[in-house]
């Protein structure tokens, strides 16, 4: 009677552990993070008009911070290249004129959008002066270096022009270095899909 009452309580605690297991697969407790996108964010453009992410879904956007007064700022010759030659088919360039980097930017929204025109044409959209890094960094800027938030990795801006590359559901995808020209293999390929 007792080897039968302990061989009863064995398999007892055999099916408990074995259906509190299942139970644990068929319900897990843990939420999965939601990845985010850059289709949350909402910011002004040069002349103080409202630029919503969210109009862009669907498209690679490529998004660079800039400055006037850089050894790289003849990359927005090639950014306006880069940018008529796919526009038409389905990428749009986003820059973000910072002043982080040697006090490189230090014009106003106006200024700087003369500076664009008048020096390279430039007819891509262009966002109001934001911080880039640092303790006011704007919220854009904290997704795209926030593996956290981006789901992707975390990364600095190393300097004036580095490139972050979204795709099509507003993922980022790459992080290209401040002195890969816009025409570069690598960036060209993404766009092009290869």
């Amino acid at each position: 009677m007792k080897k039968s009452f302990a061989l009863f309580m064995v398999l007892t605690s055999l099916w408990s552990c074995q259906n509190q297991a299942q139970q644990t697969i068929v319900n897990p407790t843990v939420t999965p993070m939601k990845k985010e996108t850059i289709y949350q964010f909402n910011v002004q453009d040069l002349s103080g008009n409202a630029f919503d992410f969210a109009a862009l879904k669907g498209k690679k956007i490529m998004i660079v911070n800039t400055a006037s007064e850089c050894g790289l700022t003849p990359q927005y010759e090639q950014l306006q290249a880069v940018y008529e030659k796919y526009k038409d088919q389905n990428l749009v360039i986003v820059g973000f004129p910072a002043n982080n980097f040697g006090s490189q930017e230090p014009g106003s929204n106006a200024q700087i959008a003369a500076f664009c025109q008048k020096n390279y044409g430039v007819t891509f959209p262009m966002m109001a002066k934001i911080s880039v890094e640092g303790s006011d960094q704007h919220p854009v800027y904290q997704f795209l270096t926030q593996k956290a938030k981006n789901g992707l990795e975390d990364s600095d801006v190393q300097w004036n022009f580095q490139k972050y590359l979204i795709n099509e559901s507003g993922e980022l995808v790459k992080v290209v270095s401040p002195r890969s020209l816009p025409t570069d293999a690598e960036i060209i390929n993404w766009i092009e899909g290869k």
